[in-house]
């Protein structure tokens, strides 16, 4: 469930702009419970107009919409000063893509289907950010570095290349730097709410993540036998 995340004095405004009708009502129905103030779009057109004349908090952007794409939304915006954070839902997972987004002025992505759980966690690490101040532009683990805004991956200053599944799991553990995830957990997050495959997955990917991470930085993530997995620094 999503949670409103900060104790502030004035709710926080959120916009969806999506065309899909029973996405857009689902999400502002459960933003609405979590005690946001919510309300929805469904173009890029109305979206501008909206974001001009009620200047929301956070702006949750779909990429394929009926007339400009939120690619584009996210650019005009950004050239009319608007500064609120942006996270795209899309289909699309590849590099170049996401990357598109992110040099557009968008802060995070989500790929359709997602949970509300998943949508959360991004939402309320977003808000901590902006409206505390804290850096969250990049997670780290001792040399191990995720850079949310060039989504590029460093090992003591050498760039890591993954793939977007690759980089997805990882962002998770180091969301939950110090906690131990179960592969259940983990499925649910990277491969979706509706995956049905075996778990084994799970192993395979943390194994394909060790060897691209290499000797330096693979030890960080630790196997909790019986359980799943946890990244830790190494002298914790």
């Amino acid at each position: 469930m999503v949670s409103q995340s900060l104790n502030d004095s004035t709710t926080t405004k959120i916009l969806v702009v999506d065309d899909e009708e029973s996405l857009a009502d689902m999400l502002t129905t459960a933003l609405k419970f979590a005690g946001y103030e919510a309300s929805s779009e469904p173009t890029g057109l109305d979206a501008l107009n909206a974001i001009k004349n009620f200047p929301p908090d956070l702006v949750i952007l779909d990429v394929n919409l009926p007339d400009i794409d939120g690619f584009e939304v996210c650019r005009r915006i950004r050239n009319d000063g608007f500064q609120a954070p942006v996270i795209f839902l899309t289909a699309r997972d590849s590099t170049s893509d996401l990357r598109t987004g992110f040099g557009g002025g968008g802060d995070d992505y989500l790929t359709k289907p997602f949970s509300l759980e998943e949508l959360s966690l991004r939402i309320e690490a977003i808000l901590r950010r902006t409206q505390t101040g804290e850096d969250g532009n990049r997670l780290s683990c001792t040399n191990l570095i995720l850079d949310e805004d060039l989504h590029q991956v460093f090992v003591s200053d050498r760039e890591i290349e993954l793939s977007p599944t690759e980089y997805k799991l990882l962002r998770y553990l180091m969301l939950n730097q110090g906690h131990v995830l179960s592969k259940t957990q983990i499925l649910d997050y990277v491969w979706e709410y509706e995956f049905e495959g075996n778990d084994a997955v799970v192993e395979t990917y943390v194994s394909y993540l060790r060897k691209k991470l290499g000797s330096d930085a693979s030890e960080l993530i630790r196997t909790v036998r019986g359980t799943g997995y946890v990244l830790r620094s190494l002298d914790s």
